[in-house]
């Protein structure tokens, strides 16, 4: 099923939208562009947890091993250990569970090049994500970034910030969707479809084994951010989700909503900026268009 509806939730909040929504109970599904390549940004996070929690689970991974965070080693981020002036000793499962509360970038890395990046997308290929392809991690997609835009990297960029004048800040925003990192045939990709597939693969213990998929729907309802899918949603009913977002042009979440009949549907939900569009505006249609899409699913039965 397709709605115009949805469609004009994005148009109204100054963006552009791809979303899917499945019933993973009968697997009925309200798609807008469903298999529009896009830039999944932090919503990879999933898919490293995955992993993460499967090496736990077989045991090629000591999840009460500790590492060190170092300081000089660190993820540029804007929460979490990305903050801390000090060194950070951590064990790996506690890394996972500030990746998908609080997105913690360093954690990320830290944890992505453990298991290594050939090791991810392989996953990916075993459950059928033909369109998810993950091409470096955090640091170097940031630094990317920063490279397109004419600096040595995302910090050299941060730094030139403070105190460039109006109309070079202006003139680096309007350059800023057509770095590599931002465009979804260059970069990191997946699809609204993909990820609905992969939540749908958690959610019944098919994506790896069930401690593994168990931890990974545990955390992701632990997540801090309630302000996309979740702000459409009210108790009793729970959602479990991870956000994603980049340099302000992409603004995402995939989670999975559970109402008290016992009933459940996977969402994925994309969106690009517009010019001039608000933020606080683009957080709410995700909501808004994913409640949508469940409200026809719900009607459907």
């Amino acid at each position: 099923m397709v709605d115009g509806d949805i469609n004009a939730i994005f148009d109204r909040a100054g963006c552009e939208g791809a979303l899917s929504v499945r019933s993973l109970d009968d697997g009925a599904e309200v798609g807008l562009r469903p298999d529009e390549p896009v830039v999944p940004a932090s919503v990879i996070k999933v898919q490293i947890a995955l992993e993460a929690e499967t090496w736990f689970a077989d045991g090629r991974l000591d999840p009460q091993e500790h590492m060190t965070l170092r300081v000089t080693d660190r993820t540029t981020g804007p929460t979490g250990i990305s903050l801390f002036d000090d060194d950070a000793v951590l064990s790996w499962r506690d890394m996972v569970v500030l990746m998908l509360t609080i997105s913690d970038n360093s954690a990320t890395d830290m944890l992505l090049h453990r298991v290594g990046i050939e090791s991810i997308n392989a996953t990916a290929t075993r459950l059928g994500l033909a369109r998810t392809v993950v091409k470096s991690d955090l640091k170097a997609m940031l630094d990317s970034i920063g490279r397109d835009l004419g600096h040595t990297g995302w910090k050299d960029m941060a730094t030139w910030s403070n105190s460039a004048s109006a109309d070079e800040l202006a003139h680096a925003n309007q350059r800023l969707p057509t770095c590599r990192a931002l465009d979804p045939e260059r970069g990191t990709r997946t699809t609204p479809r993909d990820m609905v597939d992969l939540l749908h693969l958690i959610w019944s213990d098919q994506a790896g084994p069930a401690a593994a998929c168990t931890r990974v729907r545990t955390v992701m309802g632990r997540q801090l951010t309630r302000h996309r899918i979740a702000s459409a949603f009210r108790p009793p009913v729970q959602v479990a989700a991870k956000s994603g977002g980049l340099a302000g042009v992409v603004r995402n979440e995939i989670g999975v909503i559970c109402y008290p009949d016992g009933r459940r549907y996977a969402a994925a939900v994309f969106t690009r900026t517009r010019p001039g569009s608000d933020e606080s505006a683009i957080n709410a249609a995700i909501g808004a268009a994913t409640a949508r899409a469940v409200a026809m699913l719900r009607q459907g039965n």
